[in-house]
């Protein structure tokens, strides 16, 4: 894996990557726009040539994280517009940037029914592809640990969108978030753990690890199957360091990004770097070999 974080922008988009490289990232997630506000980020050409030229300097993978508010499962007709225009915006500015994936988390049916969120993605999926043709910008489908009526709680339900996706379905895969996973109901704790449900994304994503083209590696403050996303530091939460120790040792996931999300330290400070520091020290454990019969 190449390990990274979400690192903040501020002082300008291309500040990301000095603070990624303090805290020894291989990756790099970060917000291209505001994640709680509707209102649209204008990147101009000065802005994007510092950006693309760090990241030519770095060459590292590079992932944004759209909007919070964006709901392309909502049944108002409003929302869900709304939803696609900034997200159009999201890939505009991803494009200009040279950012490879934007994870997204896939929405809310508000109580309106799974399979009619599930279909109303699928549709919010091609008619982004429809305005933005030939992108090379992914939309990655984020796990979620499952609170209310959202969707994307079942590796089940990420296929089925993935399925439903007519318009250029290359561009659209996924994002697994270990604490989201595991609060689902995933148990990804020790090596039989992860590697089941390793093998229960791959089947349903169809047979294969094609669309998986990205992590989030956080461990979890609640328990097993709470359904309530609380990241805790890598090693000191209910998933502890034997769930990420199969998966940064994967040799299918020699090439994948994978960010940490960790929460501040007690002192208000950043963590990434010591839960990078933790990562990789996991990886130096030696390879696990892969799950047979899944490519």
């Amino acid at each position: 894996m190449l390990i990274g974080a979400h690192e903040s922008v501020a002082g300008g988009l291309h500040t990301a990557f000095a603070r990624g490289e303090a805290d020894g990232c291989e990756a790099l997630q970060i917000w291209t726009g505001y994640n709680t506000r509707w209102a649209p980020r204008v990147v101009d050409d000065e802005e994007a040539s510092r950006f693309r030229s760090e990241a030519a300097r770095l060459g590292w993978p590079l992932l944004s994280h759209a909007s919070y508010l964006i709901n392309l499962a909502s049944p108002d007709p409003a929302l869900w517009e709304r939803s696609v225009d900034a997200l159009t915006l999201e890939l505009e500015r991803c494009e200009t940037l040279g950012i490879g994936g934007v994870v997204l988390h896939p929405g809310s049916h508000l109580g309106e029914g799974e399979r009619g969120g599930i279909r109303r993605i699928a549709r919010a999926l091609d008619e982004l592809h429809r305005r933005t043709p030939g992108f090379a910008a992914n939309l990655l489908l984020e796990n979620t640990a499952g609170q209310g009526a959202t969707l994307g709680r079942t590796f089940e339900q990420l296929g089925q969108i993935l399925a439903g996706t007519r318009r250029e379905p290359e561009r659209v895969g996924v994002c697994i978030d270990t604490c989201h996973a595991f609060a689902a109901g995933y148990d990804l704790r020790g090596a039989a753990g992860c590697a089941a449900a390793v093998e229960a994304l791959a089947a349903a994503l169809g047979g294969g690890l094609a669309p998986l083209r990205a992590f989030h590696l956080n461990d979890s403050r609640r328990e097993l199957g709470s359904r309530v996303d609380r990241h805790a530091s890598v090693g000191e939460g209910a998933l502890g360091a034997d769930a990420f120790a199969p998966l940064v040792n994967d040799p299918r996931f020699a090439t994948v990004p994978a960010v940490v999300e960790s929460p501040l330290e007690p002192d208000g400070s950043p963590s990434f770097a010591r839960n990078i520091r933790a990562l990789r020290a996991l990886r130096r454990g030696g390879a696990v070999a892969a799950v047979p019969g899944i490519v």
